[in-house]
């Protein structure tokens, strides 16, 4: 079974034996215990709920170089699985990061920073209007209707909220793993602010 609740924590560098160096972001995977099985023969489907942030203060993995609390209360996550994985585990059991190893893909899910609001061009990608010879749409919306069917279509392209929304990243790549401090070091970006609640969990192909 490979899943957790994490907290983003930052992120940093890990410098290999070559020199390279690696930017990761550092995911804290503390105190995550199983509360609780979905079956199939009771509830239709197989699913393991997870649960973590039972503590005030979440744990520092790495000591000098982050430091994150958690304000927030517990948090409960369901994860659907496959049968025989989720046998492999009672309620009450804990689940550490040494359940990822090195190397493995992983899809991470978190909600991305809230950006207040924003016009057509920092949220859709819309072109200014010219500057030159009179112009005075410089960064106006446009048109948004037409004389049929009189009223504006759902899913215009508008101004109005960024961010602040449910973002999953596939394909990314763990890169350290500290079992005794239960960190996990994911190679790139991670989706959410710092001691943001981020789902990692095995990447299905």
């Amino acid at each position: 079974m490979k899943a957790l609740i994490t907290y983003k924590l930052g992120m940093t560098s890990l410098i290999g034996e070559d020199g390279n160096v690696t930017p990761v972001t550092l995911l804290d995977a503390a105190s995550n215990v199983v509360v609780g099985k979905r079956t199939v023969e009771k509830d239709g489907y197989s699913a393991l709920i997870l649960g973590a942030g039972n503590s005030k203060k979440i744990s520092k993995p790495v000591a000098g170089i982050l430091k994150a609390s958690q304000a927030g209360s517990s948090l409960i996550r369901e994860i659907r699985l496959e049968a025989s994985e989720i046998n492999e585990l009672n309620v009450g059991d804990k689940v550490n990061a040494d359940v990822f190893s090195v190397g493995d893909t992983v899809a991470v899910s978190g909600t991305s920073k809230g950006k207040g609001w924003a016009g057509t061009i920092k949220r859709h990608g819309f072109h200014r209007g010219r500057k030159t010879h009179g112009g005075r749409s410089y960064r106006r919306v446009g048109s948004i209707g037409s004389m049929y069917p009189q009223h504006i279509l759902k899913g215009k392209k508008m101004s109005g909220r960024l961010g602040h929304e449910r973002v999953t990243t596939r394909g990314l790549k763990v890169a350290y793993v500290d079992s005794v401090n239960n960190a996990i070091g994911v190679i790139g970006a991670v989706p959410g602010p710092r001691k943001g609640v981020v789902l990692l969990r095995g990447d299905l192909k």
